[in-house]
C-alpha cells in the first residue's frame, strides 16, 4: 500500500495537480485505509495545523508587501539610490540590486519583492543598453533576498511548523541576508564592467540625494519599524506584522497616494489567497508528516543516517545537495512543509544548531526560485520582461554561481546566522 500512495504522489504530481492536494489525499488514504486511522483524527490534524498564532502574521505581511509594490514606491527608492551609486559603471543595475534590499524588507516574498522591482526598473536597464536576459536575470536574483531579509515568510513557515522562535529566526536572517545582498553587489559590479554594461555618470548628485531623501523617508521607515522593533523586543513578528500593514496603507493611501480603496480592497483578496494557498500546503504537510511518523519513517531514517557515520559537515553537504536537487520540481513553501519535520530532528541529532539549521534551509529556498523549471522568480521575470524562460535562465547562471557560494559560507560559518541571536 505505501508503494501504491509514493506512486500516487507522483503521479499527481507529474499531472500538475497542487502539492497540497496530492499531499493531503496521499496521507489520508494512507491513514484510513492502511493503518486505520479514524477519520476525525484528519480533521483535527488539519485543524491544529494551521491554528497557529506564529501564522497570522503571514497574511498582514502579505498584505503589507503587496501594497508597497503598487504605485511609485519603487520608482522612489531606485532614484533614492541612483543619486549615489551610478556614478560606477554598472550604477544603475547595482541600484536595482540595492533597492531589492529595501523590497526584501517589507515584502517578506522573494516573488513580491521581483515584482515591484522589476516593473519599475527592467525598462530603464534596457534602455541603458543592459542585455534583456542580463536585466531580467538581475531582478530574479535580487528577489530572493525577500527570503532571508525579514520580515521572511519561509521564517515563519519554518518556526510554525517546528516550534522555533520567529523573533529569533528574523535577528538570525539579518546578517546572511545582507552578506548574501554584498556578495551579489560585487556579482554585479564585476559583471557589468567585463561585459561593459551600462553607462557611467559623473559625481554623486548630493543635492540630488537629499532632494530625494525627503519623498523615500516615510518608505525606508517601514523595514526600521519591522526589524527594529522585533529586535528590541517591543514587538513579537505576529504584532509588528498588524503595525506594518497598518503602516504600509497609511504610506499607500496618504503620503504616497499610490492606491485607493478599491486598491487596498485588492490588495487583501491577493494576501487571502496566498495565505489560503500556504494553508493548503501547511495542511497537506502536516498530514504526511503525520502518518510518516505513525510509519516510523523518521526513525528509520535517522537510523540509516546515524549508521553511516558521517560528521555533522558532510551532513549538513547532503542536506544541501538534496535541497538543490528537490528546489527543481516543488516551490519553497512545498519544499519547507516537506522536509523540515524529518531534516530537523536529523540536525538535531547531529548537534546542529536549529536557528542556523533554519538559515541553511531558508537560503536553499532562494536558490529554489532560481532554479528551473519550477524557479517561481523565472516565471515573474520572463512575464514582466515577455521573454522566454531559458532567456531569463541565461541571465541568472552568472549569478547563481555566487548564490552557491553564499550558502556554503552560510552552511558552515554559523557565525553569520547567530552573531546577532541572544
Amino acid at each position: 500500500m505505501t508503494l501504491v500512495a509514493v506512486i500516487l504522489l507522483l503521479l499527481l504530481f507529474a499531472s500538475g495537480s497542487h502539492v497540497a492536494v496530492g499531499m493531503g489525499l496521499v496521507a489520508s488514504v494512507l491513514m484510513l485505509f492502511q493503518h486505520g486511522v479514524p477519520a476525525v483524527v484528519i480533521g483535527q490534524t488539519a485543524f491544529k495545523a494551521i491554528n497557529s498564532y506564529a501564522l497570522v502574521a503571514a497574511p498582514f505581511f502579505l498584505f503589507a508587501g503587496d501594497l508597497m509594490t503598487r504605485g511609485s514606491i519603487a520608482q522612489i527608492i531606485v532614484e533614492l539610490v541612483g543619486r549615489l551609486v551610478r556614478t560606477i559603471r554598472g550604477g544603475l543595475a547595482l541600484t536595482v540590486m540595492i533597492s531589492c534590499v529595501f523590497f526584501a524588507a517589507v515584502s517578506g516574498s522573494s516573488v513580491a519583492s521581483a515584482a515591484a522591482i522589476g516593473s519599475a526598473t527592467v525598462k530603464v536597464l534596457r534602455d541603458e543598453n543592459y542585455p534583456a536576459h542580463f536585466a531580467a536575470g538581475l531582478v530574479a536574483v535580487g528577489g530572493t533576498l525577500g527570503l532571508m531579509i525579514p520580515p521572511s515568510l519561509s521564517f515563519i513557515l519554518i518556526g510554525s511548523m517546528v516550534g522555533l522562535p520567529i523573533d529569533k529566526l528574523f535577528v538570525a536572517g539579518i546578517v546572511p541576508g545582507l552578506f548574501e545582498a554584498l556578495l551579489l553587489c560585487i556579482t554585479t559590479v564585476v559583471l557589468s564592467r567585463r561585459r561593459n554594461y551600462g553607462t557611467q555618470l559623473g559625481r554623486p548628485d548630493w543635492n540630488g540625494f537629499g532632494r530625494a531623501l525627503g519623498p523615500a523617508t516615510p518608505a525606508l521607515m517601514l523595514p526600521v519599524v519591522i526589524i527594529g522593533s522585533i529586535y528590541a523586543g517591543i514587538f513579537t513578528p505576529t504584532e509588528v506584522s498588524a503595525v506594518a500593514a497598518f503602516y504600509a496603507a497609511f504610506l499607500c493611501l496618504v503620503v504616497y497616494r499610490t492606491s485607493s480603496i478599491g486598491g487596498l480592497w485588492e490588495a487583501c483578496k491577493s494576501a487571502t489567497l496566498s495565505t489560503a494557498m500556504l494553508s493548503a500546503v501547511v495542511i497537506g504537510g502536516s498530514l504526511l508528516g503525520f502518518i510518516l511518523t505513525r510509519m516510523g519513517f523518521a526513525a528509520d531514517l535517522l537510523a540509516v543516517v546515524k549508521g553511516a557515520n558521517m560528521s555533522p559537515w558532510t551532513f549538513l553537504a547532503l542536506v544541501n545537495v538534496v535541497l538543490l536537487i528537490l528546489g527543481m520540481f516543488v516551490d519553497g513553501v512545498s519544499m519547507i512543509v516537506l522536509t523540515a519535520p524529518v531534516l530537523f530532528q536529523l540536525a538535531n541529532a547531529f548537534g546542529v544548531n536549529p536557528i542556523h539549521f533554519a538559515v541553511i534551509i531558508t537560503a536553499n529556498v532562494e536558490i529554489a526560485t532560481l532554479t528551473p523549471p519550477v524557479g517561481l522568480n523565472l516565471f515573474v521575470m520572463s512575464g514582466i520582461t515577455k521573454l522566454p524562460v531559458e532567456e531569463v535562465v541565461r541571465g541568472v547562471v552568472p549569478f547563481y554561481f555566487t548564490r552557491l557560494a553564499a550558502l556554503m559560507l552560510i552552511t558552515y560559518v554559523p557565525w553569520l546566522s547567530l552573531v546577532l541571536v541572544s
